[in-house]
């Protein structure tokens, strides 16, 4: 377990003030401003971050505001 407060994460915009983030990776697959498809893998798991075990945080956001993110899989 890393003690680290700060998580390695990833945040793709998807336009139109939707945002999603991938938070306690282990490893990014891709690079800042890469161009993504839906089915490609962008990251490992992980449990970086004030964690206790590995696990992925998923985080959706429309126009700066949290939303529920079982709306969007």
């Amino acid at each position: 377990v890393q003690t680290c407060a700060l998580p390695i994460y990833l945040k793709i915009s998807h336009g139109n003030g939707l945002e999603t983030m991938y938070l306690h990776c282990s490893k990014l697959l891709v690079s800042s401003g890469a161009r993504v498809s839906g089915g490609q893998t962008i990251a490992k798991s992980g449990a970086t971050g004030m964690v206790s075990g590995a696990h992925l945080h998923f985080v959706v956001k429309k126009n700066g505001n949290y939303v529920n993110p079982q709306n969007y899989l």
